[in-house]
């Protein structure tokens, strides 16, 4: 009856005579089409995959991966897309440790190896990393003259770098270039047309992928696992004891190696892919440490080999250090430099103990979990922004999946970084306090758990999403008018105005902007942290 209001609304969803009604009420749009959804067009959902979706899909590949068997590398795509909190966690969090180690070591910068060991380090950031409780063995490695070809050589076979290639630099180029033409082309042409199959929201919500790429390629992170395996066995067998003896000639533990098989408890930080830098942040940060501590031990000898013999003849006791000299003549006098390389054991007075968790670790936990929402919540708060403001306005089924989303990748982040705190708790900790080591194992494995299985359902997910949304699934009363927000009063806009148009066009244009400018700051801010000064000898104390 086109003189009734009943069953007609304008476009606010107030009460209109039907013969000027622009938009229906739910109960009348169900009764007269249904609760299925509009059927798909193959021509609608072919251009709007391979614009919107196929080029992200194609850019998977260039995340790095390089463990060794292939479910590693699958946990690793899951768990980037399932959770890109995570995947810009990890990447932050290497970018500061890198950092932190050349910090830690700016003390030693006059020692010659102190370079050395700043860029070793950085680069074994992929892999489990462990130093020997055997200090002397780990002086040696600084000390022991011999010993500088090892860390030559370990640089040397580090070298080997996930970076820029043809094919990565294709990937990108696609992905932006696609995503440029189809925001013009979505803009300029009749908004109104397809509209709940148009792909605006899918561009924003995977555009954090492509900072998350270039990201990584930038740091160009050492994650083959098998290369880094065979890079620091081979180092080893060049290492010396401080007696002189070549490593490989005795059965003496290395005094750093890799454990590339650990208990299911430290299961992850065996895993090379960086993704599961956020397991190994806190035993990286303690090898630094120890490193740094024989450093510190070190550091007095290398300053009294370095001195004059007229300042060698005065008493030296003020270094702290007992230094112990080997097989050397009684008439030799030892403030002579010469026999530099004789073997020689340094006997601190002291040491200190190592931190449980390190200077500055939860500040750099801080800053890359906020750096990481800020990527996550700009490109999925962008989508969910553009889908809010397509009429009706409000939540509906497009929406909210896009918010479950993001959700859902934060809890798996909160999840798994939980899990790997408590890691490192039960690992440090006196294992004669077994309640709380056995309560802290259990917990950290299940969280661990039961965080991928929600990454993968949730990576799964949003793929699923992405086609549906494509293939008109959501384009049904339902969720056409939003019914999950307005609940009795949805209502479902059949004709847009010019004012519905513009709105859209606006939300539309916003979300691009925030999730591109999001997308800049992320690259800038992995830019900023990527290059930390190393020590140089040449450095001169302040």
């Amino acid at each position: 009856m086109p003189n009734t209001t009943v069953g007609g609304t304008d476009n606010k969803g107030l009460p209109a005579l039907v013969a000027d009604a622009t938009a229906i009420t739910y109960d009348m749009c169900v009764q007269e089409c249904g609760h299925h959804a509009e059927p798909a067009s193959w021509t609608t959902f072919s251009q709007q995959f391979s614009a919107w979706l196929l080029p992200y899909l194609a850019l998977i590949s260039q995340l790095p991966f390089g463990a060794n068997d292939k479910l590693s590398n699958l946990q690793s795509m899951l768990l980037t897309v399932g959770s890109p909190v995570l995947a810009a966690y990890s990447l932050i969090l290497t970018t500061l440790n890198g950092r932190w180690i050349a910090r830690r070591f700016l003390p030693y910068r006059r020692h010659p190896l102190a370079s050395r060991a700043v860029r070793a380090l950085s680069r074994l950031q992929q892999a489990p990393l462990r130093i020997t409780d055997d200090h002397d063995l780990l002086s040696a490695l600084i000390h022991h003259e011999k010993n500088q070809q090892w860390w030559d050589e370990l640089l040397s076979w580090l070298n080997l770098t996930h970076s820029w290639s043809i094919s990565a630099a294709t990937s990108i180029v696609w992905v932006f270039i696609a995503f440029i033409f189809t925001v013009i082309d979505s803009l300029s042409t009749n908004i109104d047309e397809s509209v709940w199959a148009n792909g605006q929201a899918v561009g924003s919500v995977w555009l954090w992928l492509l900072a998350v790429v270039v990201g990584w390629l930038q740091i160009s992170p050492k994650c083959d696992s098998v290369h880094l395996d065979h890079s620091l066995e081979r180092a080893n067998k060049l290492a010396f004891t401080s007696s002189g003896k070549s490593i490989a000639e005795t059965d003496t533990e290395p005094a750093i190696y890799l454990d590339m098989d650990p208990s299911t408890l430290r299961y992850d930080e065996s895993r090379s892919p960086p993704i599961f830098n956020y397991a190994r942040s806190a035993a990286l940060v303690q090898a630094v440490e120890r490193v740094a501590d024989a450093f510190d031990v070190c550091l007095p000898f290398f300053h009294y080999l370095h001195r004059t013999p007229q300042a060698h003849a005065k008493d030296s006791s003020s270094t702290g250090e007992t230094i112990e000299f080997l097989d050397r003549e009684p008439q030799e006098n030892p403030g002579v430099k010469k026999k530099i390389a004789d073997p020689f054991i340094i006997r601190p007075r002291a040491r200190r103990m190592p931190q449980r968790w390190g200077d500055g670790t939860w500040e750099r936990i801080f800053i890359s979990s906020c750096i990481a929402l800020f990527l996550q919540w700009s490109t999925t708060g962008a989508a969910f922004m553009v889908l809010w403001y397509t009429p009706t306005k409000g939540m509906g089924c497009r929406s909210f999946a896009y918010l479950c989303y993001g959700i859902l990748s934060t809890l798996v982040w909160a999840v798994m970084l939980l899990s790997s705190i408590l890691s490192h708790y039960a690992v440090t900790t006196d294992p004669q306090r077994a309640f709380s080591v056995r309560i802290a194992k259990g917990a950290s494995i299940m969280l661990r758990r039961l965080g991928k299985c929600v990454a993968s359902v949730n990576a799964i997910g949003l793929v699923v999403i992405c086609v549906l949304q494509f293939g008109n699934v959501f384009d049904r009363c339902y969720c056409n008018s939003s019914k999950l927000t307005l609940g009795d009063k949805a209502y479902m806009v059949i004709q847009f105005r010019q004012d519905d148009i513009d709105d859209m066009t606006q939300a539309w244009a916003g979300g691009v902007v925030l999730s591109g400018i999001t997308t800049i700051v992320f690259y800038l801010l992995v830019n900023l942290f990527v290059e930390p000064s190393f020590p140089s000898p040449d450095s001169r104390n302040n």
